[in-house]
């Protein structure tokens, strides 16, 4: 095992911990509610274009139950805009980016996101269709991560020829890309986080 693999390898007891964390952070949100919000929001990935009535076939229920929890389409997906932007602002909060070891604040971080991957593709899929180019930015997400590579290349474990903000970008694209390509089944949800890790740290480390 290199010392990469070393680096980032967890505990379950760490693992169980970020959990955890995040679920301190959004425990206003019932875990049935939540369940319920990541299968619409993956539904809607899914069925980008579909009524109310065959987001509620997607996920199980019937359309009068959906419509009690959302009236409008609209309403469904202001709710799934809030409740992701939450969950992945929690994810972040819990992996520690600007107090621990840069390789296990990443891993935790990798962690902490997949937990909220029906909720991270979510935003990506409103990102591309709606534009919303300034939604990293307006959350925060995008300064606390180049402070994070910023802080890793001053310590010397990210490389400096790539400056922190494009470290930040190449991490969100990697994320997202095998996330979506696991989602799609070309992967497999048990080798994900492996492959997130090394990909991307394979060409950020020093």
């Amino acid at each position: 095992m290199g010392k990469t693999e070393r680096s980032v390898q967890a505990s379950t007891a760490d693992t169980a911990a970020t959990t955890a964390a995040v679920d301190a952070v959004t425990g206003q949100v019932s875990q049935e509610e939540n369940r319920l919000l990541a299968a619409l929001a993956q539904a809607m990935v899914a069925h980008p274009r579909g009524t109310l009535q065959a987001l509620a076939r997607a996920v199980g229920l019937s359309k009068a139950t959906l419509y009690r929890f959302c009236r409008t389409r609209e309403q469904l997906i202001e709710r799934l805009l809030k409740h992701s932007m939450a969950q992945v602002s929690a994810a972040i909060e819990a992996a520690r980016l600007a107090e621990d070891a840069p390789l296990q604040a990443l891993h935790r971080l990798v962690v902490n996101s997949l937990e909220q991957r029906e909720f991270s593709a979510f935003l990506m899929m409103y990102y591309w269709q709606d534009g919303a180019t300034e939604m990293g930015a307006d959350a925060g997400w995008e300064s606390q991560m180049d402070a994070f590579f910023l802080r890793g290349q001053q310590a010397g474990v990210f490389r400096i020829d790539i400056s922190a903000p494009a470290l930040t970008e190449l991490w969100i694209g990697i994320f997202s890309g095998l996330v979506d390509a696991e989602r799609r089944g070309r992967i497999a949800r048990a080798s994900l986080l492996t492959l997130i890790e090394q990909s991307f740290l394979r060409g950020a480390t020093v």
